[in-house]
């Protein structure tokens, strides 16, 4: 995160006159990020790939941070003049060694999804509070960060909770320099990622299966099945000024699933083996 950082301040004349290192413009322009800079981790796929891309849309330059390389660098080719790549582990800023399985299990989960949005929250801090430039910190939680979920998914449900609770802590401090922070709780959305992920839970399931149980099963608003690009216009609004009175608020995008779904749900049924 600290690299991406850097490269923004370092390449000032690709990257100038960011909106999300120096503060917010107030000039009207229908590019609601226009003058701005996002770095946004994990941006080589899924919903980070459309956040991006929504970004870019929008008049955004757009610092994609991600360890997958090679669909970093098509991402940012394919934005356009207004995207590049970066490498960046946010898992990396420390590393821990313990001996039983399940706990290293969890303390993988919890610096990839926990740590690292406390590591963003920090290096963006370090930029944009001095001086009261402003800005906007965006971190991604989970539905499953706002219910209460057990085994198989009990360190990521945790870790997403421990990123809704670090957007609120920091949200207070921040906000007398100017700086916003606020996260994101998108339902499951059917992405590679996602499918993967079941597919070890529940290996006897087939894709269009696994498929079904998170687009309908899985979802409240009838006939509605939510996209990326859904989370990434979110993401939008956060980022723009027109949320600029919005921090320490956690946006969910899950189509009343979280208003109806009671905590003991069968939400993770082992779905039928397409035939």
């Amino acid at each position: 995160m600290l690299r991406a950082v850097q490269l923004v301040l370092r390449d000032k004349s690709r990257f100038a006159s960011s909106g999300f290192v120096n503060g917010f413009s107030t000039a009207s322009n229908p590019q609601r990020l226009a003058g701005k800079v996002a770095v946004i981790t994990g941006a080589a796929s899924g919903i980070g790939k459309a956040t991006a891309a929504e970004f870019v849309r929008n008049g955004a330059k757009v610092i994609i941070a991600d360890v997958q390389d090679d669909l970093g660098r098509s991402v940012a080719a394919e934005l356009g003049p207004d995207a590049a790549y970066t490498r960046c582990d946010v898992s990396d800023e420390a590393q821990a060694s313990v001996g039983a399985l399940d706990l290293a299990d969890f303390d993988r989960v919890m610096a990839v999804n926990a740590r690292s949005a406390v590591a963003c929250i920090k290096h963006g801090a370090r930029v944009m509070a001095p001086g009261r430039r402003g800005g906007c910190i965006l971190c991604t939680a989970s539905v499953i960060g706002v219910l209460s979920f057990g085994s198989p998914i009990l360190a990521y449900a945790i870790s997403k909770a421990t990123v809704i609770a670090a957007v609120g802590a920091a949200a207070g401090p921040l906000a007398r320099d100017r700086v916003r922070v606020n996260a994101i709780s998108p339902h499951a959305i059917a992405t590679p990622l996602t499918v993967r992920s079941m597919a070890e839970m529940f290996p006897g399931a087939g894709e269009d299966a696994l498929r079904r149980v998170v687009e309908e099963d899985w979802s409240e608003l009838d006939g509605t099945v939510l996209q990326v690009e859904d989370v990434a216009r979110a993401a939008l609004y956060l980022a723009s000024d027109e949320a600029r009175y919005v921090t320490g608020h956690n946006l969910v995008v899950d189509g009343g699933f979280t208003a109806h779904k009671g905590v003991g749900m069968p939400s993770l049924e082992v779905p039928r083996k397409d035939k």
